[in-house]
């Protein structure tokens, strides 16, 4: 495997000096790759399974005028495995501010550039956003080539409700911002979704039993598509409990069921609560915090208190 990593710099007008066949391997098969517009090519590519690649992602990595990418090892095992040529140039964090207006500038002389992660979807929680911004900013095509995500497979095989979620990036590694950023999203209506290193999932989990609640539900989903992949679902203090000073290998991605429903209170309970609140506010006020602190509707509270001066 050819291991060297090259720098955009190399392909500023969107050319090499030799031009590698634009052809694609599926199966011991050869396919031409068909010519592509100029745009900026957003390609998803597998999270860990090579096999979870499309067939238009193959094309367009082997069509592209420029291939830009996070690591060009890392890309290069994808292109060998389907026989594409194309030569992968280096666009990551560190060179972003250098490598993007080149990237930029092959886009507006008329250049086809896709761009890829080392897995997974560009642009989610990685430099490929800044990128994208760069290209809108000038009026350039952006086209997303969309395939695996690694937070739409832990949703999916975590088990728990999909009809609504939040995908919440990485937390704060310092453990009071962790702590913090949990509070904040605490009462957020949908299913969580995190990525998380393997040093901090067990400090995670500690702090989203704490925040959110003990008796909540999650999944922590490992090596997604990979040999060892595994999915370990529970409460989140039972999660806690089994993450406990263990050592935890590959890639993770926590994903933590919605709120728990809250038990309606009793009719006792709301007629103390609605006398309690209306000795100091007006009975108008008086409803509308009861509904907050219940969640039950204030016309039907407004009236019960109502109820309550009248037989008072």
């Amino acid at each position: 495997m050819n291991a060297e990593r090259r720098d955009v710099s190399v392909a500023e007008d969107g050319k090499e000096a030799t031009s590698p066949q634009k052809t694609y391997r599926v199966n011991d098969v050869v396919v031409a790759a068909r010519p592509l517009e100029p745009a900026l090519y957003l390609v998803a590519t597998p999270i860990g399974n090579l096999g979870d690649i499309t067939l238009r992602a193959l094309e367009t990595l082997a069509g592209a005028d420029v291939l830009a990418c996070e690591d060009t090892r890392v890309t290069r095992v994808l292109l060998d495995r389907y026989g594409i040529r194309n030569r992968p140039y280096s666009y990551h964090e560190y060179n972003a501010n250098e490598a993007g207006p080149k990237l930029i500038a092959a886009l507006q002389a008329g250049k086809s550039v896709a761009l890829v992660s080392d897995a997974g979807t560009p642009l989610v929680s990685d430099p490929g956003y800044r990128l994208g911004q760069l290209a809108i900013e000038a009026s350039l095509r952006v086209v997303p080539i969309p395939g695996a995500s690694a937070p739409l497979a832990a949703l999916v095989g975590s088990g728990l409700p999909n009809d609504a979620f939040l995908f919440a990036g990485f937390l704060p590694v310092k453990d009071k911002a962790r702590h913090d950023r949990l509070a904040e999203l605490r009462d957020v209506p949908a299913t969580l979704i995190f990525f998380e290193s393997p040093h901090r999932i067990g400090d995670t989990l500690v702090a989203a039993a704490q925040e959110l609640g003990a008796e909540r539900l999650g999944s922590v989903c490992r090596e997604l598509t990979k040999t060892f992949e595994e999915f370990r679902r529970g409460t989140l203090q039972e999660l806690a409990d089994h993450y406990a000073d263990k050592a935890v290998k590959g890639e993770v991605v926590l994903v933590i069921g919605p709120p728990l429903a809250k038990a309606a209170p009793e009719a006792g309970e709301i007629d103390r609560l609605l006398v309690r609140l209306a000795e100091d506010l007006p009975t108008a006020k008086a409803a509308t915090e009861a509904a907050k602190l219940t969640g039950l509707p204030r016309k039907e509270l407004y009236q019960r208190l109502l109820e309550l001066k009248s037989d008072g």
